[in-house]
C-alpha cells in the first residue's frame, strides 16, 4: 500500500500562518499520510532578488513544523537542476520513492494557468492534484479525473504582502509561526529585507 503524499511547493519567502493553516487542515482533512513542504530554491516566474536566502528559508519551515510528525521539509528541489518544473520534481521523486503516492497542492490561481506549465499535460494525467479555492480564481471545470477540489477554510495571507509590511516598519510577529518571529526580531534577528 503505497504512502499518500502531499507536495506543498512554494519559496515559503518565508513561511507564514496561512501556509500552516492550509498544510494542517489537508493532512488533517484530504486523506494524505504525510504533507512535505517543498521548499523552491528559485521559482522561474518569481526574480532572485525577492527571495530570502534559501537555505534561510529552509530553516525557517524545519523550525515552524516542528513536533508534527506528518510535515517534513523537503530540500529536494535544491539538488535538480535549476530551474525546477514541477513536473521534473514530480517525476524524480516518484522514481526516488515509488512506494509513495504523491499528491500535489495547488491554489485555484495556479489551476487557472496550468495549460502554462512545463508538460502540463502528463503532470494532470500522471498526478493527483489537490487544489484549493483562492478568491478571485474560480476553478472552472476540473479536466483531469485526478484532480480534486479541497474545502479548507480561506486564509487570505500571503508572503510577499508580509515582506512589505515588515520593509514598511509593521509588526507581523502574528502573522508568523512562531519559532519563525526570531528570525524577524529580537538580538538573533537574521532577515533584513
Amino acid at each position: 500500500m503505497s504512502v499518500k503524499t502531499g507536495i506543498y511547493s512554494g519559496s515559503f519567502n518565508p513561511i507564514h500562518i496561512g501556509h500552516l493553516a492550509l498544510a494542517n487542515w489537508i493532512r488533517e482533512f484530504g486523506g494524505l499520510d504525510e504533507l512535505w513542504f517543498m521548499v523552491t530554491p528559485h521559482n522561474p516566474i518569481k526574480t532572485k532578488h525577492q527571495l530570502i536566502d534559501g537555505q534561510l528559508r529552509l530553516e525557517m519551515v524545519e523550525v515552524a513544523i516542528e513536533g508534527y510528525p506528518q510535515f517534513k521539509v523537503s530540500d529536494f528541489e535544491f539538488r535538480l537542476p535549476q530551474p525546477t518544473y514541477t513536473i521534473n520534481t514530480l517525476e524524480a521523486l516518484s522514481q526516488a520513492y515509488p512506494e509513495r503516492e504523491f499528491h500535489l497542492v495547488m491554489g485555484s490561481d495556479n489551476w487557472q494557468i496550468i495549460n502554462r506549465w512545463k508538460a502540463h499535460d502528463k503532470l494532470i494525467r500522471d498526478y493527483h492534484i489537490l487544489i484549493y479555492p483562492r478568491p478571485g480564481y474560480p476553478v472552472g471545470e476540473l479536466t483531469s479525473p485526478k484532480a480534486t477540489v479541497i474545502d479548507a477554510p480561506l486564509l487570505e495571507l500571503s508572503s510577499t504582502l508580509i515582506r512589505e509590511a515588515y520593509r514598511q516598519g509593521k509588526d507581523i510577529r502574528f502573522l508568523l509561526p512562531e519559532k519563525v518571529r526570531p528570525y524577524f526580531y529580537g538580538p538573533d534577528k537574521r532577515i533584513a529585507l
